[in-house]
């Protein structure tokens, strides 16, 4: 649990994410490093308590959810999922065939978006314990060339003088920044009990719990701070070729082994698609039994469809990655205090996981209204408080000065709402289910 969250975060798009505090946000570098230390940390503790559930249930997160959701309840979760995932996957294929292109001179970024895309898409047929033993290698090599990025970036090259004295602490890019923290480590709450589920129920859920936390949260910060230092370096430049420029000398190990990195994250992002387009599949037609054929089959059509969209992408994708962080963190945040408040207050982890297949839902339904509500009143509510890019301002983020603080309101509103609700339609189901008493 460690070593896989370790290792997969220690890539180009986490750097990048780094960069935003201080090239988009225009935050300095103590305000940059605040706000990516308390995003990472806040972010993480919803993402390992999702983590903690897999050795009890055993089952992949998205059929998990048909427990709150129902069965067919749960198809709208699943789909926004599938996007999240395509999402990431073509974002890093984007950066990622960037950084190959800037130190390969016959390497083109469209031909290192396919050379990734392949790579991934091995990995991810190939399956879980490849990509596992993947983690353990990058663990130890991308942690070394990270260190040495930063001996190089910041010692080996002087720190020019204007370093600590670039940018301008506000509130609203501080929140920025943490928000963007916080999506990337909340973006793997749908799919981080996937990989812990194959522990044994005697583990428990404290380690789990820890092992993912510290090896996402160490593995996520350390790069961030990174991709915000080469952006104090050199403020209007592209994040990756700041990095490939402030690590002259041996850039193109970095890169190299960064953009090799990805391959493992992408490896996940696409294996998880699949299991969820497969689970879609399998609520709408009860009999689809995919094999290894099928699933290799749905793994290159959706891989095929996010290299399309990558080698289309044009310039300024930078912003277009950050609004869709925005986006994505307004359409989790709802969906992720749901499934932990179920879990842990409500149900307390007593689930019947043989109904969570059943085409019915079982005791859990086919829709299950109080979470489906819930869900959709917690992306209604933070619409007000949202900012996405230049092309929305909700009125209420207008009003704080321009500060999205709309994922706050949502699990604030959300957490409460829901408990309430289920707490409520679980008192009248149990009065309904008891013996009616006849004096004769």
């Amino acid at each position: 649990m460690f070593t896989i969250w370790f290792g997969t975060n220690i890539m180009i798009l986490a750097i990048v994410t780094g960069a935003l505090s201080t090239t988009l946000f225009g935050q300095p570098a103590w305000s940059a490093a605040l706000a990516v230390i308390a995003g990472n940390l806040f972010g993480a503790i919803f993402m390992a308590l999702h983590s903690a559930q897999g050795p009890r249930l055993g089952v992949p997160q998205m059929v998990q959810t048909k427990g709150q959701f129902g069965s067919l309840g749960s198809i709208l979760i699943v789909a926004v999922v599938v996007v999240m995932y395509l999402g990431f996957f073509i974002s890093i294929l984007v950066f990622g065939g960037e950084s190959l292109a800037s130190v390969i001179p016959f390497l083109s970024g469209k031909a290192g978006i396919v050379v990734l895309a392949a790579i991934s898409l091995c990995a991810a047929i190939w399956g879980y314990a490849l990509i596992h033993a993947y983690a353990r290698i990058m663990t130890w090599a991308s942690g070394l060339v990270l260190l040495a990025a930063f001996v190089w970036a910041f010692i080996v090259h002087p720190v020019p003088a204007h370093f600590f004295s670039t940018g301008t602490a506000t509130l609203a890019g501080f929140l920025s920044t943490f928000g963007a923290c916080a999506v990337w480590q909340i973006a793997y709450a749908p799919y981080v009990s996937d990989y812990s589920r194959y522990l044994p129920a005697k583990t428990g859920s404290k380690p789990a719990f820890w092992m993912s936390y510290w090896g996402t949260s160490i593995g996520s910060i350390l790069p961030m701070f990174l991709g915000a230092g080469v952006g104090l370096l050199l403020p209007n430049t592209d994040p990756v070729i700041a990095l490939t420029k402030a690590t002259a000398g041996i850039s193109v190990l970095v890169v190299v082994v960064f953009s090799i990195g990805v391959a493992a994250t992408n490896a996940m992002n696409l294996y998880c698609s699949t299991l969820c387009t497969i689970t879609i599949a399998q609520t709408i037609v009860p009999r689809f039994n995919p094999r290894g054929r099928e699933r290799g089959l749905i793994a290159v059509g959706l891989c095929a469809l996010a290299v399309c969209v990558a080698l289309t992408a044009g310039s300024g994708f930078v912003s277009i990655y950050n609004n869709f962080l925005v986006l994505l963190l307004g359409s989790l945040v709802p969906w992720t205090a749901v499934n932990l408040v179920d879990y842990y207050l409500v149900r307390h982890g007593d689930y019947v996981v043989e109904d969570f297949y059943k085409r019915d839902g079982g005791r859990y339904g086919r829709v299950n209204w109080p979470a489906v509500s819930c869900y959709l009143i917690g992306v209604a509510v933070q619409l007000p408080f949202m900012i996405i890019g230049t092309a929305f301002v909700g009125p209420f983020a207008k009003m704080l000065g321009n500060t999205d603080i709309s994922f706050i309101v949502g699990l604030a509103v959300v957490s409460p709402l829901y408990y309430v609700i289920a707490k409520a339609f679980a008192r009248r189901s149990n009065r309904s289910m008891e013996p009616v008493t006849q004096s004769v």
